[in-house]
């Protein structure tokens, strides 16, 4: 697409930004213009995109992944587990990792979020078996095929099973090679930036599965590099006592500890913090992914966001790893976050559009990117259009919040930086029975070793 060219995404249905009845004006990768109820671009010569069947919403951001657990969907061994025998019913199972079989796993994984209007994902990559030390670079590649912006985790676990951790030692790494490799990928793939397609960010797993050494050097590399920090905290009353018992800290107060509770960090989870704890987290300015489903799934607990929120804290959404989620599906999420929420806190907190506003704007805050988010000049031109047209949209009333009430799944059209990557609900290039094919046989091979 020539990004000279400005585009009007006209009349639509609805839009999800204040001033824009008319729709926006696309041009240089950018929002240049909102046309306001009864208004005409000032651009002139624009081409314009009749959106009068769409639900324009900004680009869904997803900020905590695990694409590779594509591989492993509702396996046996690991239904019906809370979350340490969930992971170490696992283990073993990721420790037979191949290249091959990840790549097809991370296409699967960024093409469904594609399709469910998520223009923005992370991803937490730190499973490491021996062949496996490029995960990453094949992440990026896999990435800048599909035309999706990425910030990928270059994840890590230094504490296997012989030093009290969960992980075998299959797939752990040492310090010194984790540091090393952590630095190599930010140099070679991390973009600054507005316009930033490929981010690296650092992300120990959690700290159960890492040593203080690696934590502490991780938190000061990051610093060094000026790029992010993410991992696991508070998910479950496990951890809590985990950190208890192997550190002397609550999980906060270890992170601090750490030199991790500042504006760099975003944590997965943040289901178990007391009040004080939040008011800490919203002082430092340390993001927290909800992940509802995967809490729902594992049964892990509630992260309350309302509180949350209260306190400082930016709030994101994330489906989280498919072995936990058995989805990749952003928008899916958008409505279990807004269930979740709505069943805790009842009419008058919580809303349709606090859920949208969690998966844009608030998932932005969370990896950095302010420029992402929002519809509104001057922010990068990452759109997901909807139609209603399936029956689960029959009848409905308000277009916006039908896409949440009445469970919208798939976007029809979708735009990262002035392009459109999704067209009429699939991907250009992209041969779904192919990968589907070749994905399944992946995983076959995978489950039975």
């Amino acid at each position: 697409m020539d990004q000279t060219q400005a585009i009007w995404i006209k009349d639509p249905l609805s839009i999800f930004a204040d001033g824009a009845e008319r729709g926006i004006v696309i041009s240089g990768g950018k929002i240049v213009e909102l046309v306001p109820r009864a208004g005409e671009p000032a651009t002139a010569n624009a081409t314009v995109y009749d959106a009068g069947a769409h639900v324009v919403l900004p680009g869904l951001i997803n900020t905590h992944h695990h694409f590779y657990q594509t591989l492993t969907r509702a396996l046996p061994a690991a239904l019906d587990r809370e979350l340490f025998p969930w992971l170490q019913a696992l283990y073993p199972v990721w420790a037979r990792l191949t290249p091959e079989a990840l790549d097809l796993g991370v296409t699967v994984a960024m093409s469904e979020l594609l399709l469910s209007g998520c223009t923005t994902t992370t991803d937490h990559h730190y499973v490491f078996p021996a062949g496996l030390e490029d995960a990453v670079d094949i992440e990026v590649a896999a990435a800048r095929r599909l035309g999706i912006r990425v910030l990928l985790t270059r994840g890590s676990m230094n504490r296997s099973q012989k030093d009290g951790g969960l992980p075998p030692d299959s797939v752990v790494q040492d310090e010194d090679t984790i540091l090393a490799d952590s630095e190599r990928l930010v140099t070679k793939h991390h973009q600054r930036g507005e316009a930033a397609m490929t981010q690296i960010a650092l992300a120990p797993c959690s700290p159960f599965s890492v040593t203080t050494s690696l934590m502490r050097a991780t938190a000061e590399l990051a610093e060094k590099l000026d790029v992010r920090l993410h991992t696991h905290l508070a998910e479950t009353e496990d951890e809590n006592r985990f950190c208890e018992q192997m550190h002397g800290y609550r999980p906060l107060d270890y992170l601090e500890q750490c030199g991790w509770l500042n504006a760099r960090t975003w944590l997965a989870h943040g289901i178990f913090f007391n009040p004080d704890e939040m008011k800490r987290l919203g002082k430092a300015g340390t993001a927290i992914s909800h992940c509802a489903c995967s809490n729902q799934i594992l049964a892990s607990g509630c992260c309350p966001v309302c509180e949350m929120e209260a306190a400082g804290v930016p709030i994101g959404l994330g489906v989280d790893g498919s072995a936990s989620n058995d989805a990749s599906n952003l928008m899916q999420e958008v409505r279990a976050a807004f269930l979740l929420q709505r069943a805790r806190y009842g009419v008058s907190r919580v809303s349709h559009k606090d859920a949208l506003r969690w998966a844009t704007k608030g998932s932005a805050a969370c990896i950095g990117r302010p420029e992402l988010g929002e519809i509104a000049v001057g922010k990068a031109a990452d759109l997901a259009l909807f139609k209603l047209d399936e029956l689960r949209f029959s009848g409905h009333g308000d277009p916006l919040a039908a896409l949440v009430l009445c469970g919208a799944h798939r976007a029809d059209r979708v735009m990262v930086g002035g392009n459109w990557v999704v067209a009429d609900g699939a991907i250009p290039g992209l041969d779904v029975p192919d990968l589907i094919r070749r994905h399944s046989a992946a995983a076959r091979a995978l489950h039975v070793g």
